[in-house]
This record gives C-alpha cells, structure tokens and sequence, in this order.
C-alpha cells in the first residue's frame, strides 16, 4: 500500500498517468462492473463480469497488455472498490497478487444534489473512477480511503459483535413474551428467570385459568429459544476469558485487562473499545472523537448559526457504548477530573445534562485512547488492583 495508515485523505506516491492502470470495481451480488483507465488506449473500457476474483485478475492483466501494445509500460496497477458488504477479502486478494488495491469509504463520494440523479452501475463505476483518480493525484476532498485490516483484526471484532446480536436478540423475546402475559392481563411473570419454565405451568389469568393452549406452546418455544441465547452468550464470554488469560501479554487483551481495571468499565466494554478504536492506527484525537460519530455537525450559512446534533458518521457501537459509559463514569467515578468538569458545567442547569454527556462520553473516550496506547491514566481515576 502507498499511504499512511493514519493518513487515507489522499495519495502521498507519485502518478504517472501514463504508466499506471487505474481500475475501479461496482460489486454487486450477482455480477461486478469493472470500469479502466488504460494508457495508450483512447477507450476506457467497461467489462461486466461474474463476481470472480481470478476473473478480475486476468482482466487486468490483458488490459495490461494492451498498454503495452500501446507503447506505454505499466509500472503500477491501481485497483480501488467501494466498502460495503463485501468486506476486504478481495483487497487482501489481489495485493497478495501484486495489485495495489485500495477501499474507498462510501460516506466520502460526493454524489449530484440533483432531485433526480441516474443511478446505475455504470454511472456509479464512472464517478469511483474519477474520485479515485483524484486521490490518486493527492487532493484532498475527492474521497478517502478504509484502512484494510488484517483477517486476524477482522475476525477478532467478530465475538464482540455477535454477543450484541444475541443480546439484541434475547430483549426482543423476553419483550415479546411481557407482551403475551399483558394481553391476558398476566403481570408478575419474569420470562429472564432461568426457573421461568418451571413456573409458566402455574400462571393464572385474573379469571383464574390456565393460558390458553396455543399461546403456552408460544411461550415455551420462546422459553427454549431464551435457554439457547443464554448458553450461547456464556460461551462467548468463557472463550473470550480463557484468551485472555492464556496470552496476557498480547497487544489487544493488555489493552483490555488494563481498561477493565477501571472501576465502572466491564470486560465487555473494554473488549469493545479495544476491538473497535484502540487496535485502529487512528492519527490524533480528533480522528478518534470523529471515527465513534461524536462530533457536532454545525449549519453555518450567512448571519444563521445553529447545531444539528451528533454528526452519527462514524461507528454505531463505540457511540452508543461510549455514551451509556459516560452515564456510569459519573456514578463510579465522582471524584475524577472529566465528572468535576462535567458537575461544573451543568451545576444550575439541569436541562444541559443530556447535551453535555456526549461532550463528557468524547473527553472520556479520548482519555482512554491515550491510556490504552500510551498509558497515560486519566486524573483522579480509581482503578481496581492488578489481578
């Protein structure tokens, strides 16, 4: 790769227009769009093809050819998709090829502002090709690029992330199961109980009867559904335990046994916080408070000046655990210097608590940034004792 990790704006190598193949690729789930740029050659060509990677491959290497034919030797071949749900499996393919490939962050291409704009493949190949030449040549503003993670970073996030979908998936069924209790007028059932099925034969509707037949086979399969999140989470939070202590010293669970040793920040909060922001090469704190969505995103035009809230461009976990930690910071952590600062500031006015316990979860989330890469502890923090 040819830039920085803490620098995807723009380009920082040289281009030689003339002795660099540029190809874009619009991934789709049945077919790819591959849109060139071939010095030499005054067409630039647009090949559908099966989603293939050796496919890919083989096509870049005839329009290499044909430059060649051309007269200009290719030096560099550039290859740059856009993210999405795709991932980075074909970025680390082709650079283990020799491909210099690239992701461009979808939320960076400027689109037409137009009320009906074309959309289609081969409008959307032409404008990733444009943007890409742009930050090829170094400027600034035409789009920027995803740092593509090892498969190890990737697949480290995944047990963090399904726990949350189990989660996720656990509230809506106990919800669900509250909900049939309500409409048969049923209120002292706890379906998170693990002696819930136990006790589902006892309850009793207000007139006195059992819950009707069909609504208790309802109820004991969401029963049995609850019983399997619950060994599921348990394992994922077992396994992820067992690592940590089988290799202590690793980069990322030193990062996390520190973390959880601060007082009001769980083990999943801190493998969370690692996984997600403190494992990425992010440049400053600005690029970290911008990369969990917590930034503002002011509406400035003439004499008018207003806010318009969080920007919300950034990742959806780190902001939304990034905020319910600041909540608990302010309970577990009283005497540290971010909750004086944040008593201060809303002492007489109690209307700016919610408004300022994002500025208090950016502060925070910087503050363990540079504690979890530099070790620089917050002041006034209580921490646990080291196990």
């Amino acid at each position: 790769m040819t830039t920085r990790a803490n620098d995807m704006g723009r380009c920082l190598a040289a281009f030689d227009q003339d002795s660099t193949l540029t190809a874009v690729v619009e991934m789709g789930w049945s077919r790819w769009l591959v849109a060139g740029l071939i010095p030499g050659v005054e067409r630039h060509p647009k090949k559908k093809m099966q989603p293939d990677a050796e496919d890919l491959l083989r096509l870049l290497k005839r329009w290499r050819d044909e430059a060649v034919k051309g007269e200009c030797p290719i030096n560099r071949i550039t290859v740059a998709y856009e993210a999405g749900r795709d991932g980075f499996w074909l970025a680390r393919w082709l650079e283990s090829h020799g491909v210099e490939t690239h992701v461009i962050h979808s939320t960076s291409v400027a689109v037409s502002r137009e009320k009906r704009r074309a959309k289609s493949d081969r409008v959307d190949a032409e404008m990733l090709l444009r943007v890409f030449l742009g930050w090829l040549r170094g400027e600034r503003g035409h789009c920027s690029m995803v740092a593509v993670p090892s498969i190890e970073a990737e697949d480290a996030r995944r047990p963090g992330r399904e726990r949350e979908t189990l989660v996720a998936e656990r509230t809506r069924i106990i919800n669900r199961m509250k909900a049939d209790m309500a409409r048969l007028g049923v209120h002292g059932f706890k379906p998170h109980l693990c002696s819930a099925p136990k006790k589902l034969g006892s309850v009793r509707t207000p007139e006195g009867v059992a819950i009707p037949p069909n609504t208790m086979a309802e109820l004991e399969r969401d029963l049995a559904r609850l019983a399997v999140l619950r060994q599921q989470i348990t394992a994922i939070e077992q396994t992820r335990l067992e690592r940590i202590e089988a290799a202590p010293d690793n980069g990322p669970h030193a990062m996390i046994s520190l973390l959880a040793r601060v007082l009001g920040l769980g083990i999943e909060t801190a493998d969370m916080l690692v996984n997600e922001v403190m494992t990425r090469r992010l440049r400053d704190r600005r690029a970290v408070a911008r990369y969990a969505g917590i930034t503002g995103s002011p509406d400035e035009s003439g004499q008018r000046r207003r806010e318009k809230g969080l920007a919300k461009a950034g990742n959806a976990r780190v902001r939304r655990g990034m905020i319910q930690l600041a909540w608990r910071w302010l309970i577990f952590q009283k005497e540290s210097a971010l909750t004086l600062w944040f008593k201060a500031r809303v002492e007489g006015a109690p209307r700016l608590r919610k408004t300022l316990i994002v500025a208090l979860a950016r502060k925070l989330l910087i503050a363990l940034w540079r504690m979890a890469t530099i070790g620089e502890v917050p002041q006034g923090v209580v921490m646990r004792p080291a196990a």
